[in-house]
């Protein structure tokens, strides 16, 4: 299981996905470019010391990444996702895909997804937190691949 962030425009919620991925020893490919310097102190601030236990690839853009798939199945996580998280059978090679916080991901990362998965929320409601919403679909794709230390 890895975790990809698409172009993140928010330094604490990228540090605080990382600290996160660091906790379950998770990898995360970051897709260029971002919105902010990657050694940016909000960065540090928000992963404080964990950065360094993250397996992190950084990546110049979409296509550097998609050359790192192989078989692996990329995974959406959007609002406009087809299937709830939670009715979802993930596998334990698939790559979790979160978007950029202010736009998402363009229509052509959208349609080269092999899913599609919302996080059902209240009517009325835009979104959540990137790094709030990284950490549910996380927790269940962990929990249901066995893979929590």
């Amino acid at each position: 299981m890895r975790l990809a962030l698409y172009q993140p425009d928010i330094p604490q919620n990228t540090g605080t996905i990382l600290r996160t991925a660091a906790c379950f020893g998770i990898s995360v490919d970051v897709i260029g470019p971002t919105g902010f310097d990657m050694s940016d102190k909000a960065l540090r601030r928000a992963g404080l010391d964990y950065l360094e236990h993250v397996d992190l690839s950084r990546h110049v853009s979409w296509d550097a990444f998609r050359a790192t798939l192989g078989g692996s199945r990329l995974v959406l996580v959007t609002s406009h996702g087809d299937v709830a998280y939670s009715r979802f059978d993930f596998a334990g090679t698939d790559v979790l895909l979160m978007g950029r916080e202010s736009s998402g991901v363009p229509p052509a990362v959208h349609d080269a997804a092999g899913a599609r998965l919302r996080i059902p929320m209240m009517p009325g409601l835009r979104s959540l937190n990137l790094a709030v919403a990284t950490g549910i679909v996380l927790a269940e794709a962990l929990r249901q691949t066995g893979g929590l230390p």
